[in-house]
């Protein structure tokens, strides 16, 4: 995601705070604090505090450097300027509504969450992962791409991409299959992080700008980049899990959402919020091929969420990705009619919306990454990372034998069943996939 910035406040709170972004969703909530090997902290941390750690332990080795690479930010977005850079998950935020690195007790929160204590910050041995990302060690990205031409992945990047992409979606599926009614989103991050390494990949939000964990997790008003931390979830909660992998030098970024109890334990309106977003992001992969503008993308979300009473953030946006976490193009969820160039085969990209029941802006947390509505009320995101091919797109991050079918996809009324792509290839893995669900 990348991030613009505008002013925002807490509804029905008599003040204001002002905020700019410049930079990440890419917005700001992966500053990953500590790097690879993120150093231990003893004690607990609290969410709302900025995560500032001391100097980082040092890796036994330093990270291997590939020969290609794109440039790195987290889904935030600037102004939107056609030549900006990749916005996403690790683009800095210049100034916010924060004054200070450690918790005040007179935060207003714009909604009912509160954020909870977290657990000490894993730990990565570079020698369990096939390589470690440059920022793994002080949280600075150093890969940095073309500004103004999106890169064309060769047949070996492709191959590598799916592998990460595969890799993502295993491990999204497993952490999907922990939201339950009691579990914790730490305990859903330790579990990310170990099966990561378990893949011998290293967890890309760790250590990203100081992104002090594994994963992203969002609950209920949470846009973006939720911190996981040991706050209980609750039925009827809805929570996406943002999982990106990094496998042998290449990310595979994917984020879904899962509702705590299932589907009879949502209301009516969590329900439509979350069919709304799946179909109106569905229906804007779909028109991904050789040769369409790139915002086109948001024109296709906005005029299908606004009619029905939604709004899509345009503070953060989907991104470029490959050897680097976040590079060109940047993903606009919302219309825009500045000239964003046209879709070649090669190109890989993640399209994320987050749609909201209320206002669109989102509203920072302390701890410089938890991006909330700004007016408290529920917002949804899907992500895949997609590459386009000669004859369509292809879902790097597309579900696989073993993934569960959701309300969604069996309801929804622009593609019914999983959804893999619109090349010849994908949709022959589409109709089979399929099959077999229905059997």
């Amino acid at each position: 995601m990348i991030p613009c910035w505008s002013r925002s406040r807490p509804q029905n709170q008599d003040f204001t705070r002002t905020y700019s972004l410049t930079g990440m969703m890419m917005p700001p909530l992966f500053l990953v604090s500590g790097l690879v090997a993120v150093c231990s902290f003893s004690g607990e941390i609290m969410v709302t505090g900025f995560l500032h750690s001391p100097s980082p332990p040092l890796l036994s080795r330093q990270p291997a450097h590939s020969s290609t690479s794109t440039s790195l930010h987290m889904n935030k977005r600037t102004t939107p300027s056609v030549k900006s850079g990749g916005g996403g998950f690790g683009k800095k935020v210049t100034s916010l509504n924060l004054r200070t690195k450690k918790p005040s007790s007179n935060f207003v929160y714009a909604g009912p969450l509160r954020p909870y204590p977290q657990s000490p910050q894993s730990v990565v041995d570079p020698s369990t992962v096939l390589t470690v990302p440059d920022y793994a060690y002080d949280g600075t990205p150093k890969k940095k791409g073309t500004y103004t031409e999106i890169e064309i992945k060769s047949a070996e990047e492709i191959q590598k991409m799916r592998a990460a992409g595969k890799a993502a979606r295993q491990v999204l599926d497993m952490a999907g299959a922990m939201v339950k009614p009691g579990v914790t989103t730490d305990e859903i991050d330790r579990a990310v992080h170990e099966a990561c390494i378990e893949r011998g990949a290293y967890p890309s939000p760790l250590n990203y700008r100081k992104f002090p964990k594994s994963c992203c997790t969002s609950v209920n008003e949470v846009i973006c980049h939720g911190i996981p931390d040991k706050r209980p979830l609750e039925v009827g909660d809805i929570v996406n899990l943002d999982i990106t992998v990094y496998l042998d030098g290449y990310h595979g970024d994917c984020s879904e959402m899962f509702v705590v109890g299932g589907k009879e334990a949502l209301d009516d309106n969590g329900r439509k919020l979350i069919q709304t977003t799946y179909d109106a992001w569905i229906q804007a992969m779909e028109i991904v091929r050789p040769g369409v503008d790139y915002n086109a993308i948001g024109k296709i979300i906005q005029d299908y969420v606004t009619p029905k009473g939604y709004s899509t953030v345009r503070s953060f946006c989907g991104h470029g990705i490959g050897s680097t976490f976040h590079t060109a193009p940047n993903i606009y969820h919302y219309t825009i009619n500045q000239q964003l160039g046209q879709m070649k085969p090669g190109h890989v990209f993640t399209i994320e919306p987050m749609i909201c029941e209320g206002l669109p802006d989102p509203y920072m947390w302390e701890d410089n990454w938890t991006a909330t509505t700004v007016d408290g009320k529920r917002s949804a995101q899907f992500e895949h990372s997609l590459l386009v091919t000669e004859d369509g797109v292809e879902a790097l991050t597309g579900k696989l034998d073993s993934s569960p079918i959701q309300f969604w996809e069996e309801e929804s009324s622009i593609r019914k069943g999983i959804w893999l792509g619109t090349s010849k290839e994908a949709k022959k893995r589409t109709g089979a996939l399929n099959k077999r669900l229905k059997n």
